[in-house]
């Protein structure tokens, strides 16, 4: 059997721990065996800090996007739409009107009427 010794820490210090130990661990000693061999493992110090926190990054990674956004929308309205406006006028279909040239002249259809005709009948009566 292995021996225990006590070591003094605040009520609310041993509470917490107690309270750590006992959702994530069997035994008090296996908890603070296994959060020594973390810190020496990973030759950390228990003060200092890790880098930024889960929230930080994701703020920073939302502006970031934020700003991306910002220039993509800014560069479809003044770059993207005028050119696909530019490029959608040059392959229309539709035929050019035709004009008549300044210089062509209108060519006037004449109809081929008679305007003198000879009376069906036999007489030459006015």
């Amino acid at each position: 059997m292995d021996s225990f010794i006590g070591i003094r820490f605040k009520k609310e210090t041993a509470k917490r721990f107690q309270e750590f130990s006992r959702t994530h661990f069997k035994s008090h000693t296996e908890a603070m065996a296994t959060m020594l061999d973390f810190f020496f493992y990973n030759e950390i110090s228990p003060k200092e800090k890790l880098g930024p926190t889960g929230r930080t990054i994701e703020a920073s990674i939302k502006k970031r996007i934020n700003a991306v956004i910002a220039i993509m929308r800014d560069m479809e309205k003044s770059q993207t739409k005028p050119t696909v406006a530019m490029l959608e006028s040059l392959f229309q279909t539709e035929e050019p009107k035709k004009k008549p040239l300044i210089l062509e002249k209108k060519i006037i259809e004449e109809k081929n009427e008679v305007s003198f005709r000879e009376k069906l009948n036999g007489s030459n009566e006015l």
